[in-house]
């Protein structure tokens, strides 16, 4: 919802301030999806309204699909421009429900792994259009009583959140809003291909939200080969803008690891992972989450196994590094990391 839009309209036909709050309580708090659902409003105020906005999203719901477990959910949007993009609910453990929203009409990093990447970049996210994917999630889980509500936010949808990170940086200002969403700031994380300019704006203005780094590769030369933008920032441009956030905001980091069958599970490549972690003097900060590979329609590598995922885990272990294995949701609805691609052609097939 475009609360600046919402208040310049309600000035210009001399509507009291107070209505603007009585539509942030119904909006954010009863989860009303239509101005004419707001009975509080006078019934020409609610019509005005309903001409004007519609609804109190920036987008229209094409679909939406559930995964077979219940665990996860994928949402195609129709943007005002006709648009579509992505995004995901996804539930790791029970009573958490965590919106994975998107920042980009598609993303122009071209990681080759990606099927996001693939599509190229058509244009940035508004801050509403970013914003209102949490609140449609919000209302989701409310609609469908899923736990306590919408519990958590990753920006890890369509994009790379720092090459938009003025509209971000709103929306993530109205998500802690606590007349708004009122999520706290370590309830949302933020992850990023690898941008140091971002990871320092990001430690500045909101030094209590979580970040995960894309990493993928510790070896220049295969970063570079698979994530074009390693030619812009390689991996001594991350080191010190990584050191620049845990120094600043001192709190953990995720290096996020996609597996890659024969590209990035060997021995040699595992070690140079480890180099990278003990490069740190706060490597103590810092957790390697390794992710199994989702395969999707573009896609031309291969998962590792259940088994060789533990075994990297175990040897990384045994280097003193910190790992997680995340946890696979979504997957079967194409909604798993790295499948969005917001066609809405074959993934939504019923």
């Amino acid at each position: 919802m475009n609360i600046e839009s919402l208040q310049k309209f309600l000035l210009e036909k001399n509507v009291p301030k107070f209505r603007l709050k009585q539509i942030e309580e119904a909006v954010f708090r009863t989860g009303k999806e239509h101005f004419q659902e707001i009975k509080e409003l006078p019934a020409d105020l609610r019509l005005f309204l309903k001409n004007e906005f519609d609804s109190v999203y920036s987008f229209l719901v094409e679909k939406v699909l559930e995964s077979e477990n219940g665990s996860a959910a994928k949402a195609l949007l129709k943007l005002k421009d006709g648009l579509l993009i992505e995004t995901v609910l996804i539930s790791p453990k029970s009573e958490i429900w965590t919106a994975c929203i998107s920042v980009q009409v598609g993303c122009p990093l071209k990681c080759d792994f990606c099927a996001t990447g693939k599509m190229g970049l058509t244009r940035n996210l508004t801050t509403e259009e970013i914003a209102d994917q949490v609140l449609f999630w919000k209302n989701y889980c409310w609609k469908n009583r899923l736990g306590k509500g919408l519990t958590n936010v990753v920006v890890m949808g369509m994009g790379e959140p720092f090459l938009n990170y003025e509209n971000l940086k709103k929306a993530l200002e109205i998500m802690t809003n606590n007349e708004l969403f009122g999520l706290g700031s370590r309830r949302i994380s933020i992850s990023t291909a690898g941008i140091p300019e971002g990871m320092k704006k990001l430690a500045e203005n909101f030094p209590q939200i979580n970040l995960a780094l894309s990493l993928h590769f510790a070896d220049q030369e295969k970063r570079e080969k698979y994530m074009p933008i390693a030619k812009k920032y390689d991996l001594k441009s991350l080191i010190l803008g990584l050191k620049y956030y845990l120094k600043k905001a001192n709190r953990k980091v995720f290096l996020e690891y996609l597996l890659l069958d024969g590209i990035n599970d060997k021995k040699e490549d595992l070690e140079k992972l480890v180099e990278f972690v003990k490069s740190f003097s706060a490597n103590h900060l810092l957790t390697v989450n390794l992710i199994g590979y989702h395969q999707h329609q573009l896609s031309p590598f291969k998962s590792v196994s259940k088994q060789r995922i533990k075994k990297v885990k175990a040897f990384l272990e045994k280097q003193g590094v910190a790992v997680t294995i995340r946890k696979s949701l979504g997957e079967d609805i194409e909604g798993a990391c790295g499948q969005l691609a917001g066609s809405g052609k074959t993934n939504f097939n019923y």
